[in-house]
């Protein structure tokens, strides 16, 4: 089945920002000049989803301002003629796409953050996207991988990359019936393990395809670690149901959740970028 809607867990404070994230949503930064929520909305679409639905806190508006229509700034760059900017400005999202906006009311985990989106979704299988985790690829991307994976099998699936033991636990580990395949079937899931206790190096990173089902679970999960319900908690309730694979994706994840990941997402990018990557290549070069 195609994924249709994908949704942004995007109601945190991003307190690792601040200043800069007391009144701009960290999810707003930009990587060059296109913020996070921007390439994470097209990696959606990209995927087939015609849905996106972005769980917000009351002080998140800046996001629904983004794909809004700006009407004074579109009329102002019509007028001057500077029609490459006014696409760049209004051509946000292609005719077919929706947004809708719900809002988390309390700050109670990824997991809860997810089950906010359960009147949208019903019981169809959907995407998650957590804009923080920004996966570069010259090619397809993260989710739309999982999404070719997921057409065939029709299993949830979930993006995992290696880390360092002693990170384990900054994530939820997986165990798997081959750790060196692309594809594979997922026999543990743990939050945050200790690296003595974590039974692998394979690290959930912010892609999900889940099956509808898991909101049923999510809403049975009990507060886990950090007292928040736990979207790694569900999964591993849905294992004993249904299959769920691991999916090594082609691309290079940046965590812009941290300001070294987010530097280097931006430096990548830049040097990338066909009319100002020679100049930044230079630039880069001269101040080291």
């Amino acid at each position: 089945m195609t994924i249709r809607k994908v949704v942004f867990p995007v109601a945190g404070l991003g307190t690792r920002f601040l200043p800069a994230s007391k009144v701009i949503a960290k999810e707003m930064l930009p990587i060059v000049d296109k913020p996070l929520i921007q390439f994470a909305a097209e990696e959606a679409i990209e995927a087939g989803a015609d849905t996106l639905i972005f769980v917000i806190n009351r002080n998140k508006r800046q996001i629904a301002d983004h794909f809004d229509t700006m009407f004074e700034l579109e009329t102002k760059l019509f007028a001057q003629g500077k029609h490459e900017l006014l696409d760049a400005a209004r051509d946000l999202l292609p005719p077919h796409v929706s947004c809708v906006f719900v809002t988390q009311k309390e700050a109670l985990g990824l997991g809860h953050a997810v089950l906010c989106a359960k009147p949208v979704i019903g019981n169809e299988p959907f995407g998650v996207i957590l804009p923080d985790d920004f996966i570069y690829n010259p090619g397809n991307g993260a989710l739309s991988q999982m999404a070719a994976e997921h057409l065939k099998t029709g299993h949830s699936i979930i993006a995992v990359e290696n880390v360092p033991r002693e990170k384990t636990a900054n994530y939820g580990i997986v165990s798997t019936q081959n750790p060196d395949a692309q594809l594979s079937r997922i026999s543990s899931i743990i939050e945050k393990p200790k690296p003595d206790v974590a039974p692998s190096t394979l690290a959930v990173v912010g892609r999900y395809i889940l099956d509808g089902s898991i909101f049923d679970l999510l809403e049975r999960t009990t507060p886990g670690a950090g007292g928040e319900i736990q979207l790694t908690d569900a999964i591993a309730a849905l294992l004993l149901k249904k299959p769920v694979d691991s999916f090594r994706f082609s691309g290079t994840r940046f965590d812009c959740g941290t300001k070294l990941g987010y530097v280097q997402a931006t430096a990548r990018v830049a040097l990338d970028d066909a009319m100002i990557g020679d100049q930044v290549r230079v630039a880069l070069k001269g101040m080291l």
